[in-house]
This record gives C-alpha cells, sequence and structure tokens, in this order.
C-alpha cells in the first residue's frame, strides 16, 4: 500500500498544495515551541528530553491513528490517514513557487527580481550576486529543499511502512529537521532563545536521522545523471560542503550535471519574526555557508535549472518505479 500512498499524494499536493499558513503547521510550531519553553533548562539531558518528546509524540500520534484505523476500520482507511499524513509532510509545491518565480525572472532578464527573490527566499543579502551566483545558490537550496521535502520522506516512510509502521517515519523525518531548524533559528531570539544543549541534541539527531536519506538521494541523483561524474564528485568534493549530509547531495548533483556548486558565501539578514519562513517549511539558516572551495564543473547558467528539474523528476520516477516492482513482487509473491 505504500506506492499507492504516495503516488496518491504526490498527485493530491500537484493538484492543491498545502498553504504555507494552514493549521497544521501551526500546530507543529506551537508544540515544538512548548516542548522547548518547558523542558530546555540548558543541561545535556534537558536537550535530549526535548528532542525527544517534540520528535516521538508526534510520531507515536500517527502510529497510534495508522493502528486504530487497522483493528477498527480495516486497512482501507489506514491508507486513507497514510495519505493524509504523506501530503501534509511530502511535496514539491512546498518550495518550487520560490524556484520557479526565480527561475522565470532570470528568463526575463530581470536578474534585480531574481536577486529579491533569492533573499526573501532565504532571509540573506543577495544585492551583490551576480547571475551565476543567483544560479548556483537556487541549484543549491533547491536541491537540498528537494531531498527534504521528498526523497527523504520517501526513504523513511517506505522503510517503516515496510515493517508496519505506517506513517509513522514520513512524521519522524519531517519533525527531525523541523525542530533542528527551528532551535537553530532561535537561537538568535531576543527572548527565550534555545539553549546549546538542545541545540547540539536536535542537530546531533537530525544528522544521524538524515544520513542514510541523503546518500540514497545522492545515489538517485548520479544513476539518473551523469553516473561516473556524479559518483567521482561525491567520492573527492562532497568535504568542501559544511554540512555531511547536504554536501553529498550537493556533490553528486554537481557531477550529475556539470555544474559548479559551491565556494560562495551568503550574508544573513536579520529576521525579526520566523514564524512565516518556520510554517512554511523553509530553512531561515539556509543561506550561511562558509567559502569551502567549490566543486569542478561548468559555471552556472539557467540552462541548469532545467537540467536540475529534469534530474530530480527522473529520480522520483526511478524510485516510483522500483517501488511499484517491489509492491507488485510482494503481490504476487
Amino acid at each position: 500500500m505504500s506506492f499507492f500512498a504516495i503516488l496518491c499524494a504526490l498527485l493530491i499536493e500537484q493538484v492543491r498544495p498545502l498553504g504555507p499558513h494552514n493549521p497544521v503547521y501551526g500546530g507543529v510550531l506551537a508544540w515544538t515551541r512548548w516542548t522547548s519553553r518547558n523542558f530546555d533548562a540548558g543541561k545535556p539531558h534537558h536537550g535530549w528530553i526535548a528532542w525527544g518528546l517534540a520528535v516521538f509524540v508526534p510520531t507515536l500520534l500517527a502510529l497510534g491513528v495508522h493502528w486504530l484505523l487497522v483493528l477498527t476500520l480495516g486497512l482501507p482507511f489506514a491508507v486513507l490517514w497514510s495519505i493524509a499524513v504523506l501530503y501534509m509532510t511530502l511535496g514539491f509545491r512546498q518550495f518550487s513557487h520560490h524556484f520557479t518565480d526565480i527561475r522565470d525572472a532570470l528568463d526575463e532578464g530581470d536578474e534585480p527580481l531574481a536577486r529579491s527573490l533569492l533573499a526573501h527566499w532565504q532571509g540573506v543579502d543577495a544585492a551583490e550576486l551576480p547571475r551565476s551566483e543567483i544560479v548556483r545558490h537556487v541549484i543549491e537550496h533547491s536541491v537540498i529543499a528537494a531531498h527534504r521535502h521528498v526523497f527523504g520522506v520517501l526513504a523513511w516512510f517506505s522503510v517503516l511502512a515496510a515493517i508496519g509502521l505506517g506513517p509513522a517515519g514520513a512524521v519522524f523525518y519531517r519533525m527531525s529537521e523541523f525542530v533542528a531548524r527551528y532551535w537553530a533559528h532561535k537561537n538568535g531570539a531576543a527572548v527565550q532563545p534555545s539553549s546549546v544543549a538542545v541545540q547540539d541534541a536536535a542537530e546531533r539527531a537530525w544528522h544521524a536521522v538524515d544520513w542514510l536519506p541523503a546518500r540514497i538521494t545522492a545515489l538517485g541523483f548520479a544513476v539518473v545523471g551523469s553516473f561516473e561524474e556524479a559518483i567521482d564528485c561525491w567520492r573527492n568534493d562532497a568535504r568542501r560542503f559544511p554540512n555531511e549530509n547536504d554536501g553529498v547531495i550537493l556533490a553528486a548533483t554537481s557531477g550529475a550535471v556539470n555544474v559548479r556548486l559551491g565556494g560562495g558565501s551568503l550574508s544573513p539578514i536579520p529576521v525579526t519574526d520566523p514564524l512565516p519562513r518556520a510554517q512554511a517549511g523553509e530553512s531561515p539558516t539556509a543561506g550561511r555557508r562558509l567559502d569551502s572551495g567549490s566543486t569542478p564543473g561548468r559555471e552556472p547558467e539557467p540552462g541548469h535549472l532545467r537540467s536540475v528539474v529534469g534530474l530530480v523528476w527522473r529520480s522520483v520516477v526511478m524510485w516510483m518505479v522500483l517501488l511499484a516492482l517491489l509492491t507488485l513482487a510482494r503481490l504476487l509473491g
């Protein structure tokens, strides 16, 4: 049933995407704030308690509803629940409008508008970026967003659903990503900033949770792109990026479409209210990168944006075909 749940969720999300200011994101934000406000006392074990509550309570709630539906109403209703959860956690439309708007601005030659849209999306100062750097940053942010909104969710959902845990994997992955991002951002808040302990716990947990999905995503990009170049770039250039998991994905993307990534920096724009961006599932700190060298490849140009779109969609099709084949084998077996 995992294949059908994922397919339905993706189709529904394409027709009617989830809005940025919906009750689900509002509830997640309120829950995350409550756990840090009541359990973040600054000690390492308090950080892990806050993280465990913030992540595992929603995960167990999703699992409990799944099994309640299985035992009372039957599997079809449990599948509908999985579709609903995937609709809230999975999807391109949660970030793709930013990519599309910037790409259209570049196609029309309106670089000031493209810089403004990039600055608004990532909360960074992009006023001095040349055209190639705008494209590079858009590629990097979009690929990471595609991983966190689509491929990472698919990986955790598919694995845990296969052992009878329903949509728990999708909730676990997205909550792990959200609390790490939100608490890192809240560190700069004027009122009740997050402690180092809770940030460290969330960051460590997120690195472990995303370790395997990041490599699955990179492998998918290599298979549907230029395989040898992607693997070579993965092996030799992933360390150029400060985040290990993101570096693996970006290096594989660089090799798969032959584009130079990394090696730049963006200055963050002070943000007084993180609520809109946090609710929209975007990263207020995603643009903060130290200059660490770039990967080999061609200078980024607008044509690479279309190549990246094709790379991502081919990877989605590949994993969906694989899931369909596994589902068919299980049904026939």
